[in-house]
């Protein structure tokens, strides 16, 4: 009877860590994950683990490139890059404005209106970070303000907003 009272009991148990896993990891700030913000400074440390006693694995230099918030725990943020690599940084070093990188090799056209018929009105080459105007549902582009130039760049061309996202 003991030995069938621990079998439950340890997959009673086994059950709940599996349950508390599957759950979203967004109890530290109340916000949904994944989610896009972007990068607050020029000088960031990206760290192996949330704290500052993990090694830094490298230093992200590019204020307002975006990234995606993935994990939370406590003041800490676990990001995913326009690469694809995941580090951790400390959440001051983030910022809610919305941004995008262009990812498309070489240079990308900037459209005055949101189709590809519509007139080239300059061009964005891969790197180049943009804040994000407007996402329209349905749509295929989004329009991003570079600078002094504002146009409509196709979703495909960079990294800063989830392919189905509508932003106003």
């Amino acid at each position: 009877m003991k030995s069938l009272f621990l079998a439950v009991a340890g997959f009673l148990m086994l059950s709940g860590t599996v349950s508390a896993q599957n759950l979203p990891d967004d109890t530290e700030s109340g916000l949904a994950l994944p989610r896009m913000v972007s990068l607050r400074s020029n000088l960031i440390n990206a760290r192996s683990g949330p704290g500052a006693r993990y090694p830094i694995e490298w230093v992200y230099r590019q204020k307002g490139a975006p990234v995606e918030i993935i994990a939370e725990f406590e003041l800490w943020r676990k990001i995913r890059d326009w690469e694809g690599s995941e580090s951790w940084v400390h959440k001051s070093m983030l910022s809610g404005r919305r941004s995008i990188k262009m990812t498309a090799k070489g240079e990308s056209n900037i459209y005055d209106k949101d189709n590809y018929q519509s007139s080239v009105i300059a061009k964005a080459e891969d790197g180049v970070v943009g804040e994000i105007k407007k996402c329209p549902a349905g749509s295929s582009f989004c329009l991003i303000k570079f600078d002094s130039i504002e146009g409509w760049v196709p979703r495909s061309n960079f990294f800063g907003a989830y392919s189905d996202e509508v932003i106003d």
